[in-house]
Order: C-alpha cells, then sequence, then structure tokens
C-alpha cells in the first residue's frame, strides 16, 4: 500500500510540475514583448510595421490622395494578424478610403448571395408598372 500511495504523489507532483511549466511557457499578452517595430513618416505618407512576441503582427501604409482641388483622402491599406486561442492565425487586410473601411479574411462573415424575388412579388411589380398611380383630380 505504501508504494501505491507514494506512486499516487509522484503522479500528482508531476502532474503539477507538468501544469506549471506549460503555465509558465505560455507569454501573457500584457507581457508580450515587441520584436520588431518600424516607423517612417514623409509628407507623402507614412508606414508602419510591428511583431510581438506572442505572433501578433500589423503593417500598413498611409497617403494623401489628392481627390479633387478642394478635396483630400487618406488612403491606408494594411493587415493585421494573430494567433487565435484554438491555435489558428487569423489574418485581416484592409483599405480604409474615401469609400470607407474594407476589411478581407478568411475568418470573416461573407455576404450571401441575394435570395430570388418569390414569383407573386413579380407579377404584383408587373402590375404596378403596368397601372400606374394616377392623382385624383378635384373638379371646381
Amino acid at each position: 500500500m505504501k508504494e501505491r500511495k507514494s506512486s499516487v504523489n509522484n503522479k500528482s507532483v508531476l502532474l503539477a510540475l507538468c501544469a506549471i511549466g506549460c503555465a509558465y511557457g505560455l507569454v501573457p499578452d500584457q507581457q508580450a514583448a515587441v520584436v520588431r517595430s518600424d516607423y517612417q513618416n514623409s509628407p507623402e505618407g507614412y508606414q508602419y510595421v510591428y511583431e510581438t512576441e506572442n505572433g501578433i503582427s500589423a503593417h500598413a501604409e498611409g497617403v494623401i490622395k489628392t481627390l479633387n482641388k478642394d478635396e483630400v483622402s487618406h488612403t491606408v491599406q494594411g493587415s493585421v494578424s494573430y494567433i487565435a486561442p484554438d491555435g489558428q492565425k487569423i489574418e485581416t487586410s484592409y483599405v480604409a478610403d474615401e469609400f470607407g473601411y474594407k476589411p478581407t479574411g478568411d475568418h470573416l462573415p461573407t455576404t450571401p448571395p441575394p435570395m430570388p424575388i418569390p414569383d407573386y412579388i413579380l407579377r404584383a411589380l408587373e402590375w404596378i408598372a403596368t397601372h400606374p398611380y394616377k392623382e385624383p383630380t378635384s373638379k371646381n
């Protein structure tokens, strides 16, 4: 019995040490060091890139674009990536300009194709088109 009790204790100690080792080996996001960082600025625009030791990275390039003599637009193109808790690499590329923010990435939902218009709606639209509304006239 003593041997069995001893082996249970050894297994418990071994499990505890493994758990501590695994937890200690993970770098919390708050403590992740920046391993690369570069920023360049010029009258034409800017660009930056950074990476952290926990797999987060980003880069972007921004420029001022002249739309016409009175209007300019700030255009940014770049990407951001990180490792999700399930281990999957998540990467988002984007363009932001005078037309808005347009992200792309395999993890982002896509808009489904438009639903077909039901036949009864098509018939109703056709009837409306062939029978336009006439404003009633009043006689004075």
